[in-house]
């Protein structure tokens, strides 16, 4: 398979000394795994759900159990999940537009938002941006240590505030990924100087990676894309939001048309992968942690500084590793795309991709394109140059992938001994 003799020795030395950490992974997906089940035997799911349905898709019998499903997961009163959810992206600004309206002020306690959120939010200017319908935005960088800034947050709400967003991974920094009980300490400081505010939470690559959800915690909406953790691999598009009733109400007559809402909107035949997917989502997300806590392990021996470090807590599957050059970036993404079932043959280059300040560079020989729960790594091409891996439908793969990055970047020079 391409990997020299001292990278596979090397990864299996570091792969031993991970037995406790990957038995406590274990033992989350077996938590999750029966909070799904229970999900779906508590809504009743039935063979009947899996139907084709098609055209204006009244009474769409598996979309609307899903979505109590959804509910069920997340301990909501309600959920909207949608195949015309097309990604993330779409379900956050499908989330905010939906509850806010001009004059309103929207306000990030996490920082800088995803880059992809800039244009969505008018910081970049865009059309159809929440700034072009006179939705005004401010944030509250975090602390150096990456905690909240509580002064600074009580300084920023005002009576325009009107929604609070939290961004529960990292995205494209170098900080730490927040813990479902650090966002629940947000959420209960910006409710205590103002209870009717809105908070959402990104949730994105964070699903069944703690017990708790960051809606058991407080949060009036959780937004997230089904090609990322709860899809489970299966899902072949998708968003969804969980959250307050009235709140969904909303996403939904943005999402389709007022007076219409959740009554319209066909599955199209996605309904079985959605809840094949989602079963399958808590064992998933077990091996791509296992894989980010591998490549965390690997790179913090040889100097890199990654993020988290080899054995903190995980609050997300996501590993940072800064590389410090465009070189050791593109390497390592092209270890990623070699190690992968679909396109391997192909070599990732950086290019401009919409939605972002700069060049990126994306790994991701998926069988659904763009599916960050499979086997990924992305960066973009500007100092520090970290690259973000995630994903791997197994252990194995996930592996298997990083063992390839590190040949990329052993074979390039820029890795030079292993220990």
């Amino acid at each position: 398979m391409g990997i020299d003799p001292n990278v596979l020795r090397y990864g299996l030395e570091i792969e031993a000394g991970l037995k406790e950490r990957f038995a406590e992974i274990d033992r989350m997906a077996e938590f999750n795994q029966l909070k799904v089940l229970h999900a779906m035997q508590e809504a009743k799911v039935s063979s009947e759900c899996f139907n084709y349905a098609s055209g204006y898709g009244y009474s769409d019998f598996g979309r609307d159990t899903l979505e109590q499903v959804y509910a069920n997961v997340f301990h909501t009163e309600d959920a909207l999940v949608r195949p015309q959810i097309t990604c993330g992206t779409h379900a956050l600004a499908l989330a905010l537009s939906a509850n806010l309206r001009p004059g309103d002020e929207l306000l990030s306690i996490a920082g800088k938002p995803y880059d992809t959120l800039e244009e969505v939010i008018g910081i970049r200017p865009s059309t159809g941006s929440l700034a072009e319908y006179g939705i005004t935005y401010r944030q509250v960088d975090l602390l150096q240590d990456g905690s909240f800034d509580y002064d600074k947050i009580r300084e920023a709400i005002n009576e325009k505030t009107k929604l609070v967003t939290i961004q529960r991974s990292k995205g494209y920094q170098t900080r730490p990924s927040f813990s479902v009980d650090q966002i629940g300490e947000g959420i209960a400081f910006v409710k205590k100087i103002k209870p009717e505010l809105i908070c959402m939470v990104d949730n994105c690559y964070g699903e069944f990676v703690e017990e708790k959800e960051p809606s058991d915690v407080g949060a009036d909406m959780v937004v997230g894309s089904l090609i990322k953790n709860p899809g489970g691999g299966l899902a072949p598009i998708g968003g969804y939001i969980a959250g307050r009733k009235d709140l969904i109400e909303q996403c939904a007559y943005r999402l389709t048309s007022p007076g219409l809402g959740k009554e319209v909107g066909a599955s199209l035949g996605v309904m079985q992968s959605f809840y094949q997917g989602l079963f399958l989502a808590p064992t998933v997300v077990a091996g791509a942690l296992k894989g980010a806590v591998f490549a965390a392990n690997i790179y913090e021996k040889l100097g890199y500084p990654v993020i988290p470090n080899g054995s903190e807590p995980r609050h997300d599957i996501i590993q940072a590793v800064t590389l410090g050059t465009p070189e050791g970036v593109i390497a390592f993404c092209q270890g990623i795309q070699a190690a992968a079932p679909v396109e391997s043959y192909v070599t990732p280059v950086p290019w401009a991709m919409p939605g972002y300040d700069s060049e990126v560079i994306m790994a991701a020989g998926a069988f659904v394109q763009g599916s960050s729960i499979e086997l990924s790594a992305d960066g973009p091409i500007k100092p520090p140059y970290a690259v973000y891996f995630q994903g791997g439908l197994t252990w194995e793969h996930a592996k298997f992938g990083i063992l390839m990055s590190l040949q990329k970047l052993y074979d390039a020079g820029i890795v030079k001994e292993l220990p």
